[in-house]
């Protein structure tokens, strides 16, 4: 089934390489069944898994470089199922919304995101260190072409190397600890790696290049400067992708490697992560509310929401490690739905600056309704989903370290005063038509696209058993290692 996964993105690429520019809508058409398909395919991984065990199901093993004991490993369990599930998703809501804003190149940009549809699965159930770094890295090229390709502005390609270059840089210091593993232990199985111990020196240094290396993708300050940027010139679709999926990449890293495989470590350096996650969780946020361009709003308010994740998984606890997951997953959800919104603002009216709106309620009402559900789930209000998962990780964080709750408390308060700030701005008082002389509300196709985010949103907030159920002895099992 993950090679149904894997192919099916490939299988597209393919019939849209066949063919001719011209037929445009056909392309469009391929790479949306395409990646409808596929997420399809990923909703019967669901439904075949295996909740009562913690056991990787649905292996795939295929010899690759045997030579070098170096295997093209798959697998999923509890925590990586809903990764895959998030990614098939978000491919497919970004190229329903990408069907009209993108006149040039329309071949080449629907290919960028089939082949991240594909690498992404690969990321997720990738059981062999050496595959998931080759996978890990290699969808930095078709975003980086997203961003200097189909950028907004004409910053685009500065912001498109930046991007590249931060995350590569860090990540080289992840290559040579996995050369120094093979070598020191004579494979990249993750599962054989599993049982085996470093020496304590050792394992701090392995600890920390993979940590610079999840660090920047998540991103954590200081190492962030690469993602507000990214997101201001990037399109709407690579704004959704960056924000939905590809920051995940990195907390995910952070469970499945730097946990599992360095325990020692990850406990020694637990005072660092909760120092930086507390900086984070204050920094993005007050920074958060000086912005004035609606996208760098979102992206800093992404910095203090993944702050939250990296406490709950460093709090040691099934509570603050769930919590964190769901933080992720929701994050997928909410901050895709603001950058989709702040997105049709931008394909009619052309402008992200707050300034130039205010009382879209009297002329847009669907849209505001639309707005102001997913800021009010932005800032954890009870019945959505970042409710459920920031309330978990809070609980673990508390019973770890009660300094960190504080900070992390705060962070909710002023996650509310952004949020609350920007809708009254842009949303309420008096309608300016000083910049904008007519205004339309959203669409079928733009409500098509954002009422799965508002169901998923509510049916992890008001019903989050579902998920927790799934990840909960996958969970179990790894705190036992630590």
């Amino acid at each position: 089934m993950l090679s149904l996964l894997i192919i099916t993105p490939l299988i597209g690429i393919l019939a849209i390489v066949l063919t001719p520019n011209r037929y445009e809508v056909l392309i469009k058409q391929i790479a949306f069944f395409c990646s409808f398909f596929t997420f399809i395919i990923s909703l019967f991984l669901w439904l075949l898994f295996d909740n009562s065990t913690a056991k990787f199901q649905f292996v795939e093993y295929i010899s690759w470089l045997s030579l070098f004991n170096i295997y093209f490993f798959l697998g999923v369990d509890g925590v990586s199922l809903f990764f895959i599930l998030l990614s098939t998703f978000l491919v497919w809501v970004c190229i329903l919304n990408s069907w009209t804003s993108i006149s040039k190149y329309t071949k080449k940009y629907f290919i960028c995101f089939l082949v991240m549809d594909s690498f992404l699965v690969i990321v997720f159930s990738s059981l062999d260190l050496l595959v998931f770094y080759l996978f890990f890295e290699s969808i930095l090229i078709p975003m980086f072409l997203i961003i200097g390709i189909w950028g907004s502005r004409t910053r685009k390609l500065k912001a498109a190397y930046q991007f590249f270059i931060y995350t590569l840089a860090g990540s080289l210091f992840m290559l040579l600890s996995i050369f120094y593993i093979l070598c020191e232990t004579g494979t990249t199985d993750f599962q054989i790696l599993n049982i085996i111990s470093f020496y304590q020196e050792k394992e701090i240094l392995l600890w920390l290049a993979f940590f610079l290396s999840f660090s920047v993708k998540v991103p954590m300050v200081p190492v962030h400067i690469w993602l507000p940027e990214a997101h201001v010139e990037a399109p709407t679709a690579g704004s959704v992708i960056l924000a939905g999926i590809l920051l995940k990449m990195g907390t995910y890293g952070f469970i499945r490697f730097s946990l599992c495989l360095f325990p020692y470590a990850s406990v020694y350096f637990t005072p660092l992560v909760y120092f930086m996650s507390c900086i984070a969780v204050i920094y993005g946020s007050l920074t958060t509310l000086r912005q004035i361009d609606l996208k760098k709003i979102i992206a800093y308010s992404s910095v203090a929401h993944m702050a939250f994740v990296t406490a709950g998984i460093f709090s040691f606890n099934i509570y603050g490690v769930e919590g964190s997951i769901l933080i992720m997953l929701s994050h997928g959800f909410i901050s895709s739905a603001l950058f989709l919104c702040v997105g049709v603002l931008y394909d009619r009216y052309h402008t992200r600056l707050v300034k130039y709106y205010s009382g879209l309620t009297q002329v847009m009402p669907l849209y505001s309704f639309f707005f102001v559900f997913f800021s009010v789930a932005n800032l954890g209000f009870p019945g959505m989903s970042s409710f459920v998962g920031e309330f978990l990780t809070l609980i673990g964080c508390f019973q770890s370290n009660l300094i960190l709750t504080f900070f992390l408390s705060l962070g909710m308060i002023l996650g509310a005063a952004y949020s609350l700030w920007v809708c009254n701005r842009v949303l309420f008082g008096s309608l300016s038509t000083r910049y904008i002389a007519q205004y339309s509300d959203i669409n079928r196709r733009e409500c098509a696209v954002l009422f799965p985010l508002v169901f998923c949103t509510l049916w992890m907030g008001l019903y989050p058993e579902v998920f927790l159920e799934c990840m909960h002895a996958s969970v179990c099992n790894l705190m036992q290692k630590i």
